[in-house]
């Protein structure tokens, strides 16, 4: 029986200290295995000596690729770069920088084999971590599961594994600004998870800032998510339903009755009321604009309006 191939695929930034026991290490773990690997290595404008580096592991390893790109163009770019390229029945994300276990490829590949379409690493946090990163991630996905269109796994990484089928799904996609993780969990299909705790960094510096990882969080919101769009519109009728009918209370209260409940609402209070109301009004009308403009967005994106994930002929599958 023929071995199916599978492809790793690896972004690279700045990571050429940790490159040789990286590949020694997936080496290690995939060698054994009776499948056979090609290495996709995509290296994202690097300024340190990872091109080089690299070169002289493919001088060693025919399963090495190397996609040099001309200039930093972001891990989201270069993962999707892998995928374009991909050849094998599966392929699977991992980072350079060490702290995606390498020696857990058996297992997505195992779970891979027992099903699933996706097998997703989902990181677990250790007690040594700050309490800030792990209160900022807690509040991170409890948000975007509220707010999120798509059914989003709390604490999943860029380490998984797609099915081929899932791979050609995402190369139907045509959005530019992109979050991989996001498009793979709104593509759907058959999901497993691998549960693991990150290594420490062994060489270099992380290569995502708290602004950078700010920007992702928020980029992630407005990806998934058409609620921050149409906040000033839910806002602006909060504000209608709250100014209106107090206004109207202080009105016949003041004017029509006499104050009978002696209140004493003042010309600056009913002002107030006044210009609360107008501003939810103007607020209403934005929100009425951020509908179309969804609409737009939406279109914008081209994502396919559905994902098959197989079709079935008589008794055959295909």
């Amino acid at each position: 029986m023929k071995k199916q191939l599978i492809t790793v695929i690896v972004p690279v930034y700045n990571e050429a200290p940790n490159l040789s026991t990286l590949h020694k290490t997936i080496r290690s773990v995939t060698d054994p295995l009776p499948y056979l690997f090609e290495l996709v290595f995509i290296d994202d404008g690097s300024h340190d000596d990872s091109v080089r580096r690299l070169k002289d592991i493919a001088k060693r390893d025919p399963r090495v690729r190397i996609i040099e790109f001309a200039r930093n163009f972001g891990k989201e770019a270069a993962i999707s770069a892998g995928l374009h390229v991909a050849k094998g029945a599966a392929a699977i994300m991992i980072d350079a920088d060490l702290q995606h276990p390498p020696e857990l490829l058996g297992e997505f590949i195992a779970k891979w084999q027992a099903g699933a379409d996706v097998v997703v690493g989902v990181r677990t946090y250790h007690k040594t971590e700050s309490w800030f990163k792990r209160a900022s991630s807690r509040l991170f996905y409890s948000l975007l599961g509220m707010v999120s269109q798509t059914s989003i796994t709390p604490h999943a990484s860029d380490y998984r594994l797609i099915d081929r089928r899932v791979i050609d799904a995402f190369m139907r996609l045509t959005e530019r600004s992109r979050i991989t993780r996001g498009l793979i969990d709104w593509l759907g299909f058959r999901r497993d998870y691998v549960h693991f705790q990150a290594a420490p960094r062994r060489f270099g510096q992380r290569a995502y800032s708290y602004r950078k990882l700010l920007g992702l969080a928020m980029h992630s919101f407005t990806s998934f998510s058409l609620l921050p769009l149409k906040f000033a519109g839910y806002l602006g009728l909060t504000l209608m339903l709250t100014a209106g009918p107090t206004g109207v209370f202080v009105y016949i209260e003041k004017y029509l009755m006499a104050d009978p409940m002696g209140l004493h609402f003042t010309g600056t209070a009913m002002l107030a009321l006044m210009l609360l109301f107008t501003v939810g009004v103007i607020l209403a009308c934005i929100g009425l604009v951020a509908m179309y403009i969804a609409r737009i967005h939406t279109e914008v994106m081209n994502r396919p309006l559905y994902v098959v994930r197989q079709e079935a002929e008589g008794e055959r599958f295909r």
